[in-house]
Order: structure tokens, then C-alpha cells, then sequence
């Protein structure tokens, strides 16, 4: 692979919202990508084509307010050897050593490729009494959340490498809501577009 930085963050949104099928003698990735954020659209084209240098089409799902980018090679299921029968927390997902090595080497294309697929940075706000006013504090977080235990323990270990403090807000929901954490990722991530 040409661009560890393309393949990374093609390994998150393949982790979240992607797919490798037969197609004939050959095999496809697709990536289900929201309509409403183009940005992620184009960023999802680049990383396959720079990924493989193939070529890359769109299947419109109008009924579900997406578009599968989607790109056919022999080679994707090498790329992507996660890929299986059944949905994604119902089987081991484990990276392979050499994609250990390209995370470790800079996990923020794989958090940027994952919070692109199955998370979002909100802006949150608390209430509270104070003198007997109401005061409103409101400050941004980000979630993420995957039905896979193995998709979030990779997630969190890339954020554990960087320091970046997160919490389970609940059993499938991580939750990244500290004034430095959230600096940290709207760096790299920042709001979908």
C-alpha cells in the first residue's frame, strides 16, 4: 500500500460501516456513508484509491439516506483480513500484527476513519443552580459507538496510545467529553462534513 495514512483510515470506516462481498470472480469494499456529509464521501474515494489504486463507483441508497462507495479488486480481502460472514460484533475482530504496526505507528487515521463511521462530536450543555440561578454550561464531546466489544477495545487502544482520556458511558458507547481529550481529537477529526 502506497499511503499507510489512506489505509488507516480506510481500516476505520471499514470496521464501522464497511463490507467486502464477491462480485463474479473478484471481490468488493463498500462503505456506507451518510449523504449528509460529503466531505467523509470524498475522503472514503481518496483512501480507496490511494489504498489500492483502484477504481472506485457509487451505489445510491436513497431508501436508506446513503451512498456505498464501493471499489472492486482481488486483493481487498488481503488488505482487510477481518472480513467474514455475519455482522461484525457477532465474530472476532482482531487486527493482524502488521496492521498493529501502522496503528502504533500513528493511530489518528484509524480514530478519524472510525469516528467518520460510527461516531459524531455534539455539543452537550448541564444545568445547575447557582445563587438561585440557572446557569447553562455547554461544551463539546464526542461519542462513539459499535455493537463489537473487539471494534471498541481497538478504538479505545488508539486512544489510550495518545493519551486522550475517553469512558464508557454505557456497554457500547465511549465517550470522550474532556476539555483536552476533545481538543486533542479536533485536531485530526474534528465535526463531520
Amino acid at each position: 500500500m502506497a499511503d499507510p495514512r489512506a489505509y488507516l483510515q480506510l481500516l476505520g470506516q471499514y470496521l464501522g460501516d464497511g463490507h467486502i462481498r464477491n462480485n463474479g470472480t473478484t471481490k468488493s469494499l463498500g462503505i456506507c456513508c451518510c449523504t449528509e456529509y460529503p466531505e467523509i464521501l470524498a475522503e472514503v474515494e481518496w483512501a480507496m484509491r490511494t489504498s489500492l489504486g483502484a477504481s472506485v463507483c457509487y451505489r445510491a441508497r436513497p431508501d436508506a439516506g446513503c451512498v456505498v462507495v464501493e471499489s472492486t479488486s482481488k486483493h481487498w480481502p488481503h488488505l482487510f483480513p477481518q472480513h467474514g460472514p455475519g455482522m461484525k460484533h457477532t465474530r472476532p475482530i482482531v487486527l493482524e500484527p502488521w496492521q498493529l504496526d501502522l496503528v502504533r505507528q500513528d493511530p489518528r487515521p484509524s480514530i478519524r476513519g472510525l469516528i467518520h463511521s460510527d461516531g459524531y462530536r455534539i455539543t452537550n450543555w448541564t444545568e445547575r443552580k447557582v445563587g438561585g440561578t440557572t446557569k447553562r454550561n455547554t461544551y463539546p464531546r464526542y461519542f462513539f459507538s459499535n455493537a463489537s466489544d473487539d471494534i471498541r477495545g481497538i478504538f479505545t487502544d488508539a486512544l489510550d496510545q495518545l493519551g486522550i482520556a475517553w469512558r464508557r458511558s454505557n456497554p457500547r458507547n465511549i465517550s470522550i467529553a474532556r476539555r483536552e481529550a476533545v481538543a486533542a481529537l479536533d485536531e485530526f477529526v474534528g465535526p463531520k462534513r
